[in-house]
C-alpha cells in the first residue's frame, strides 16, 4: 500500500494593498539537441513569468557541459539587471545531466526547501519518480538560482506551485523578493 498522501498544502495569501513589484529573470535551457524554436520548457518558463508581470531579460541554451553552464550562470550573476535565474533541464541522474553540479559550483547558499518542496509537489503527480529528480535552489552574488527538470510539466509545477508565489512581494507572510536587498550583506561586510 503506497504511503499516505502529504496534507493539503495551506494557501498563500497574497496582500492586495501592496504594490506588485516585477522581477527581472533570465530563462536558461540546459540541453545538448534543443533549440530556441523546439525548447518547450523554456518556452513555457518565459510564457509563465511573463503571464504574472515580470520581466524576461534574457533566454539562452547551452549545451550540458559544467564549464559553459558555469559561465553562463557566471554572467548572470554578474549583470545587475537580472534578478533571478532558471534553468530547465540537466537535473536527471545520466551521465549528460550536470546542471546542479555546475549551480552548486557557484551558489554562496543553497536554499534547500526548493528541492524537497518541489519533489513533494512532484510526487502527487508522478509518485516515487520524484526521486530523480535533483532539482534545486539557491543564492549567488545576490542572485536567485533555480534548477528546474526540462520538461514543460515539471517547469509548470515550479512555477505555479512556488516560484508564482515566492516571487510576488505581496505574498504573505514571506518571499523572496523582500529579501533581495539584503542577498548581498556578506559581501559589503567582507569588504
Amino acid at each position: 500500500m503506497p504511503p499516505a498522501m502529504p496534507p493539503a498544502m495551506p494557501m498563500s495569501r497574497i496582500d492586495e494593498t501592496r504594490p506588485f513589484l516585477p522581477v527581472n529573470i533570465a530563462v536558461l535551457t540546459v540541453s545538448d539537441t534543443r533549440t530556441l524554436d523546439d525548447d518547450k520548457s523554456g518556452a513555457k518558463l518565459a510564457e509563465m513569468l511573463r503571464a504574472d508581470g515580470h520581466k524576461l531579460i534574457s533566454r539562452e541554451i547551452v549545451k550540458d557541459d559544467v564549464e559553459a553552464i558555469v559561465a553562463r550562470l557566471k554572467a548572470y550573476i554578474a549583470d545587475p539587471e537580472i534578478d533571478v535565474v532558471l534553468t530547465t533541464g540537466g537535473t536527471g541522474v545520466t551521465g549528460r545531466d550536470v546542471t546542479p553540479e555546475a549551480m552548486k559550483s557557484v551558489l554562496d547558499k543553497e536554499i534547500e526547501g526548493f528541492g524537497e518542496l518541489f519533489r513533494w509537489l512532484s510526487f502527487e503527480k508522478i509518485a516515487t519518480s520524484t526521486m530523480q529528480s535533483r532539482a534545486l535552489g539557491g543564492v549567488a552574488g545576490g542572485t536567485y538560482l533555480f534548477a528546474l527538470p526540462g520538461s514543460p510539466g515539471a517547469c509548470r509545477d515550479a512555477w505555479e506551485g512556488i516560484l508564482h508565489y515566492q516571487l510576488d512581494v505581496r505574498l504573505r507572510p514571506c518571499n523572496l523578493v523582500e529579501l533581495m536587498p539584503r542577498l548581498k550583506e556578506h559581501l559589503a561586510n567582507a569588504g
